[in-house]
């Protein structure tokens, strides 16, 4: 709905500013100048005397308006003219008028002394007017001359004789020495003139607040800060700096870590107390390889779209089912104690185990799901087992990169190419062999490698090292014909267009999250681009893609897949009368029946029939119109520009406020649709697991997992997208189109 608002406008003749306005904005202006100036200059990009000179605005005391601009001393608080503050500088604190300000007849800092050269060694320059220049000789205390007759018969620099009391400075420790020199000097400076400690006076609050925050970035980076850091001496100058007293890395693994880790526990189990049911997030089970540290994730997915990390599990090789199926029932067991059926599934990465269909077996109430991220990973290892094209070019590429790299002739020519056309030299990186059947990343590096190195290698064929190696070499004919054949390169691409296909997909599961409803339609959407890239390439075998991508499919379908589907609101379809109705057409005839199996699984027996009934209403009459568009609007993300979800919770809440006629079939609904479909969660860093190794620090880790998991979880971004927005903003720019 929009309003429409009338303004009515009448002429009116601009009114001019008088004189005192004019002079006033003349005075704020330099006033800003001089701020602008003064703030550039503390941070080491001005004139030194802006440290002790602080610009003051005078307004008069009649018309409240700016009359004058001052300069104020910050060491005596005398006033003066801000017309020329290097002239003040001079006046006031180099002459001496400023009685806080240091004398001339104290020793020069260290900074105003230059090392003697061999040109300046018997000559004598005047020291440059207003203290802008720098003097050849320099007046110093006694204290700063060293005779270097003293220490050595022959020196670098032959002494030269004092001029008018000025002589030049040689220590016998080189330069290395001026730094010792100024300590030195400064602490008879604090002897001579004792003064109050230049550091910010704190109070015990703000001490305590600040290191509050302190020990909470320490623990939330989990790691990423080593303990070790804290006890560097430029650390603690830098608390010094601020007024902070130096702190220990056993002040972080002591008291402060108990304290925060019960607020954080408090705060975690108040969450999930408050939620009706939840669904238990694992992940980390088949991340490793045999003999390799496993960091086992354990949360908590709530209804409202919150997650809560509970516990972590480590692991060493591999992991028996029987003993993945028991850490998963203790943890259901620990969140909610007896009242089990609290806890409606369980999505895990492990998508072999019989932990999570035993445990589905056992008790009814539970939905039980593979994570679909892991599925699209495994899909591209699926292709790279069983698909010939793919086979063939990984067979190719292995034999290009150890030619190239191998005969030293040819790799020469190569790096040669590489820096003539993109500046720099590189070797193809080759997969161990291990990974050349088993790990997509190091074999799409190859690839990547190759297609980025075309031109490179295409001047390699017609250099006079190539034709020299031909006559020796048999296998040269072979790399020659594969190098000159377009289908080389067009399965090269294709290939590579297949794997980014998939990685991004994957990508932005790992992003979203989505919820279980969505998993068909994240296949069919699979489905659709992989045809658009056969189509595209060329690519012939498009029966044995199908067969390859609906083997993974089946082996990560579950039938709540269809249920939240259909369940849903989010997914109704406006049919030719205005109704929004379920999608039961997009369904097959067995997954409408997986959709009867499982609702009926999930209720009591004395429910069933009224479950089933409740199904057939709502498939024949659907959602009110309102509710459904209500459900489904969408706003335009401004960080990625994409559509999404005005109020993902939507989709529940209808279901629990205003279908409440569906009893039995509300219960499963409001159960089934807020389960996610992965199970993405916090990733532990490397540094922390060392740790673990270690029998005493296990607690101690433990409870430092638990709070950054906590702050990560209770986050919507991670930092690599809050990066991401930090560089995307646009003048301020926002959007919020509205789409049904």
């Amino acid at each position: 709905m929009a309003a429409t608002n009338t303004t009515t406008s009448t002429t009116q003749q601009p009114i001019e500013p008088s004189a005192d306005d004019l002079s006033a904005k003349a005075v704020h202006k330099r006033f800003e100048g001089l701020i602008m100036v003064r703030t550039r200059a503390i941070k080491g990009k001005g004139a030194w005397y802006w440290a002790h000179l602080e610009p003051i605005l005078i307004n008069n005391s009649d018309t409240g308006l700016a009359k004058a601009v001052k300069l104020r001393c910050s060491l005596c608080s005398a006033v003066f003219s801000a017309s020329n503050p290097s002239r003040t500088a001079t006046e006031h604190l180099k002459r001496g008028t400023c009685p806080n300000f240091n004398s001339p007849s104290n020793p020069n800092p260290i900074s105003s002394v230059s090392p003697p050269s061999s040109s300046q060694n018997h000559r004598k320059r005047p020291a440059a007017s207003g203290g802008g220049g720098r003097a050849s000789y320099h007046h110093v205390t006694p204290l700063s001359i060293v005779d270097p007759s003293r220490f050595s018969v022959e020196l670098a620099y032959p002494p030269t004789p004092a001029v008018q009391n000025h002589q030049h400075l040689i220590l016998s420790g080189g330069k290395e020495d001026f730094s010792a020199l100024a300590m030195l000097e400064d602490s008879v400076k604090k002897l001579k003139s004792p003064k109050a400690s230049p550091s910010p006076v704190l109070t015990k609050t703000q001490i305590d607040t600040s290191l509050d925050f302190l020990t909470d970035w320490v623990y939330e980076c989990c790691g990423s800060v080593s303990l070790t850091s804290l006890d560097h001496p430029k650390f603690k100058s830098f608390l010094n700096q601020v007024g902070l007293p130096s702190l220990s890395r056993r002040d972080f693994i002591g008291a402060r870590l108990d304290s925060k880790y019960e607020e954080t526990k408090a705060e975690s189990e108040a969450k999930i107390r408050d939620a009706m049911f939840f669904q238990i997030s694992s992940n980390g089970w088949k991340s490793k390889h045999q003999g390799e540290e496993n960091f086992i994730n354990l949360s908590v997915n709530l209804p409202n779209g919150t997650s809560v990390f509970r516990r972590a599990v480590f692991t060493t090789g591999s992991i028996p089912s029987k003993y993945a199926e028991e850490v998963l029932w203790d943890t259901i067991r620990g969140v909610c104690g007896n009242s089990v059926q609290q806890c409606v599934g369980i999505v895990s990465d492990r998508f072999k185990s019989k932990a999570l269909k035993n445990l589905e077996n056992q008790h009814h109430w539970l939905v039980n799901l593979s994570c679909q991220f892991q599925a699209f990973i495994s899909l591209i290892k699926d292709f790279i087992k069983d698909f010939p094209l793919l086979n063939n070019l990984i067979d190719n590429c292995l034999k290009l990169a150890k030619f190239v790299n191998n005969k030293t002739q040819i790799r020469h020519a190569f790096h040669k190419y590489q820096l003539q056309e993109y500046n720099q030299a590189r070797l193809l990186r080759i997969p161990s062999k291990h990974s050349q059947r088993t790990n997509f990343g190091p074999i799409e590096t190859l690839i990547e490698d190759i297609l980025s190195s075309a031109r490179a290698l295409q001047l390699v064929l017609i250099d006079e090292s190539f034709k020299i190696v031909s006559i020796d070499d048999s296998s040269s004919k072979e790399i020659e014909d594969m190098m000159r054949d377009p289908r080389f390169w067009n399965e090269l691409e294709a290939v590579h267009s297949l794997f980014n296909l998939i990685k991004g997909m994957a990508r932005e599961i790992e992003r979203d999250k989505p919820l279980v409803g969505q998993c068909l339609p994240l296949w069919d959407e699979l489905r659709r681009k992989v045809k658009d890239w056969c189509l595209k390439f060329n690519i012939v075998e498009t029966t044995l893609i199908e067969k390859i991508i609906e083997r993974r499919f089946k082996k990560n379908y579950h039938p709540a897949w269809a249920a939240a589907f259909i369940l849903d609101p989010l997914y109704l379809i406006r049919d030719s009368s205005g109704k929004y109705m379920p999608p039961f057409k997009c369904l097959t005839s067995e997954q409408e029946k997986d959709v009867d199996k499982i609702i009926t699984r999930l209720v009591s027996r004395e429910e069933a029939h009224i479950v089933l009934m409740e199904l057939m209403k709502w498939r024949s009459e659907g959602l009110d119109p309102v509710y459904a568009q209500a459900v489904q609007m969408k706003v335009r993300d401004s960080n990625t520009g994409k559509m999404k979800i005005a109020n993902p919770q939507s989709s529940r809440l209808v279901w629990e406020t205003h279908l409440t006629q569906f009893k039995s079939l509300g219960k499963v609904a409001v159960r089934i649709i807020f389960l996610h479909s992965t199970s993405c969660g916090f990733k532990c860093n490397l540094s922390l697991l060392r740790w673990i190794h270690l029998t005493s620090a296990m607690d101690r880790a433990q409870k430092m997992i638990f709070i950054a998991a906590h702050s990560k979880l209770d986050n919507t971004k991670d930092d690599e997208e809050n990066e991401i927005e930090l560089f995307s903003l646009t003048n301020g720019e926002d959007h919020h189109d509205v789409f049904f």
